[in-house]
């Protein structure tokens, strides 16, 4: 996030990954086969209002989401709103709600060997997964999920960014872009 360090006290973050619903109302073996690639697994609505108040100026309380219960947690954490609310997500450029409010949109593409490689690693350090049922799920819903959703987003875009490309210039022109005084 080399821009929100650039913004300082100016920004604010908001990732649409703590809107995931809450699954607490289903057993372990139900939360286990519920497909949480497909946009349909996250609140949008709430997303879209937090995201609404914040830049209209008033600070939000945004859930707390546990990825290893696949539920949310009772506490929230203040989101305050500031000059800039830098949001991300893979799904966000597919919502035509938050494209409205967002005065600059940026599509991040990656090639697959490097989302499947950084998902293996981030799902078995931080959500108690296995290598293999992060695979397995790859195969079954992460990829044709992004090939359905996430992949045709990027002509919603003002900005596409390619891996290859050095983040620092990156973050320079996306703040210039944005013009935060």
């Amino acid at each position: 996030m080399k821009l929100l360090d650039r913004l300082g006290a100016k920004g604010s973050h908001l990732t649409i990954d703590w809107y995931y619903r809450d699954l607490s109302h289903l057993t372990p073996a139900e939360r286990a086969v519920v497909n949480f690639d497909h946009p349909d697994s996250l609140e949008i609505e709430l997303f879209a209002e937090h995201l609404e108040l914040l830049v209209a100026g008033s600070d939000i309380e945004a859930p707390v989401y546990d990825f290893a219960t696949h539920t949310r947690s009772s506490r929230t954490q203040c989101v305050e709103a500031r000059e800039c609310i830098v949001t991300e997500g893979i799904h966000l450029l597919g919502i035509a709600a938050v494209r409205e409010i967002c005065a600059l949109t940026v599509f991040v593409d990656v090639d697959a060997d490097i989302r499947l490689t950084r998902r293996v690693r981030r799902d078995v350090a931080e959500r108690g997964r296995t290598e293999a049922s992060v695979r397995d799920q790859w195969a079954t819903t992460v990829a044709p999920m992004h090939d359905q959703f996430v992949q045709p987003s990027c002509a919603y875009a003002d900005r596409a960014v390619t891996v290859d490309e050095d983040l620092d210039v990156v973050a320079d022109e996306l703040l210039r872009r944005i013009e935060v005084g």
